[in-house]
């Protein structure tokens, strides 16, 4: 953990706090929000949509809101803490680091619902450990086991990209995945 007082310095839970009361701006009727802690471990976001859809399908879409710590050497009148928009770009702290995985999301299960498309049952699990290893990620897991149940469908909204000129998909990820 890059910041060993989190838990007294509370910019994590305000992250995740934040993020909790953005959930409202999409009204998806039905979604619930909430912040889960688990003693000594990074808040996580939990959202649960239900799904429009005659399946019983389950869709788990995973991304982190946490970062990396700021550093030296940005450019004239740039720095991690003020975001700038140049040349139809963001600048700033954390800016390219997927933090769009929620908005995303729930922007996408509001553009479903507006076209009235089905989708499948969503569940964000939102962590803030990424940057450290997803240390927390497996606690969070097992505790949530019941919530989740088991997905059809796993979406990590955290991958690289060759440039930002261009939207990129991954198709795959190799790791492991014990449970």
């Amino acid at each position: 953990m890059f910041d060993s007082n989190w838990q007294t310095n509370g910019h994590m839970q305000r992250a995740a706090e934040l993020l909790e009361a953005w959930c409202e701006v999409p009204a998806i009727a039905g979604l619930t929000a909430e912040i889960v802690t688990l003693p000594g471990r990074t808040p996580l976001l939990w959202i649960e949509v239900p799904s429009t859809a005659t399946t019983n399908e389950t869709v788990l879409l995973y991304g982190h809101y946490d970062k990396q710590p700021e550093f030296t050497g940005w450019e004239e009148g740039l720095d991690p803490w003020t975001p700038v928009i140049r040349n139809g770009r963001l600048y700033g702290r954390g800016g390219a680091d997927d933090g769009y995985a929620m908005f995303g999301s729930l922007s996408a299960i509001a553009a479903l619902r507006a076209a009235s498309i089905p989708h499948a049952r969503c569940v964000l699990m939102i962590e803030g450990c990424e940057e450290s290893g997803s240390y927390d990620l497996p606690f969070y897991m097992d505790h949530l086991q019941d919530r989740i149940g088991t997905p059809d469908l796993v979406i990590c909204l955290d991958a690289e990209c060759g440039t930002y000129d261009r939207l990129w998909l991954t198709t795959s990820l190799r790791g492991m995945l014990l449970g």
